[in-house]
């Protein structure tokens, strides 16, 4: 195994951040990105993967429903012509590491650790946040309303570490409201 540093690595940390996706409760990864930081065409990896489908539980690798993919095409605009014939799949933390191991490949074995430090670190980054947020209400707790300034510094505080609405990158779509927004209302 090669003894780059994360500032050197052979995929940045951030590349293979946003290729992860927020699909059923769970962070993901799909075939094509996990392929292409693979270095093979994402056909070989789907191969190996039907191969070795004891290695594949439903918690390390799952095919998306024709209505996530869907949803999934809207929200990148990608064409319904040409591309992908079968369903893409998905692949947890240790799903990434196990095609790892199953392709065997030197680049693939190499950037599968570089996989998983990104999963981690999103982990890391999520608990940062859970143990800010106790910080800060222990500090609110100790004001016990004195300071009416901290307190809103606190509250603004609080309203940056808050998760949005909608995980940015889930899948999902809804058309209604979007019609509802911009449809000429009947008066």
């Amino acid at each position: 195994m090669s003894s780059q540093s994360n500032d050197q690595a052979l995929v940045p940390l951030e590349s293979i951040a946003q290729a992860i996706l927020f699909l059923r409760g769970r962070k993901v990864i799909l075939d094509a990105d996990l392929a292409r930081l693979y270095g093979i065409s994402t056909a070989r990896l789907n191969q190996q993967v039907r191969r070795n489908p004891d290695r594949f539980p439903s918690d390390f690798m799952f095919e998306l429903t024709p209505e996530e993919f869907q949803s999934l095409m809207l929200q990148n605009a990608t064409s319904k012509r040409g591309g992908r014939r079968t369903l893409p799949l998905a692949f947890t933390e240790h799903g990434a590491l196990m095609a790892a191991n199953v392709l065997n490949t030197a680049r693939a074995v190499e950037v599968g650790v570089y996989v998983v430090r990104a999963f981690i670190r999103l982990r890391e980054l999520l608990a940062t946040h859970v143990e800010l947020s106790h910080k800060l209400a222990e500090l609110e707790d100790r004001l016990d309303g004195h300071d009416e300034q901290i307190g809103l510094l606190i509250e603004g505080i609080r309203q940056i570490l808050a998760e949005p609405d909608k995980p940015e990158r889930q899948i999902g779509f809804r058309v209604r409201e979007r019609l509802a927004k911009y449809s000429p209302s009947k008066s």
